[in-house]
């Protein structure tokens, strides 16, 4: 019956971990099967506590930041606002000094020419900074 606890906790944390995307509940819950592992082998409940516990902070003292840090390395990793600075856009309504409209990715954005030129749907701009909510852009 532990076991079946540890297992379910295990699979409930790994699952939460899709809404923190910190990387310590995908430990903790990792942690928890390894407590179901050791209680399906026939351990105590103080054994499986023991073991949980070890494995909880050897992974999110240990296994974590070295994680992170793979995952967030690199002079490429950009993210946020600082990940579109750069790249293309596609002008989706006529875009000028004063205003307009161009799809960055998926997302269409407000816009405006950066050196006051008129850019016409359908053109192909980059993205030179983010003022607010407004791409300012510059033709290809």
């Amino acid at each position: 019956m532990a076991a079946l606890i540890w297992l379910i906790v295990g699979v409930a944390l790994v699952a939460a971990e899709i809404l923190s995307g910190d990387f310590v509940l995908v430990m903790l819950g990792a942690a928890a099967l390894g407590a179901a592992g050791v209680s399906a082998l026939g351990a105590g409940e103080l054994v499986s506590a023991a073991a949980f516990a070890v494995l909880a902070l050897g992974l999110v003292v240990g296994a974590r930041p070295a994680l992170k840090r793979r995952l967030t390395a690199g002079p490429d990793h950009r993210s946020g606002v600082e990940a579109l600075l750069g790249g293309t856009a596609v002008v989706v309504s006529t875009v000028d000094a004063h205003g307009g409209r161009v799809r960055i990715g998926g997302e269409v954005w407000s816009a405006r020419s950066l050196d006051h030129s008129v850019l016409e749907p359908g053109a192909e701009v980059t993205v030179v900074e983010i003022r607010g909510a407004t791409a300012v852009v510059l033709g290809v």
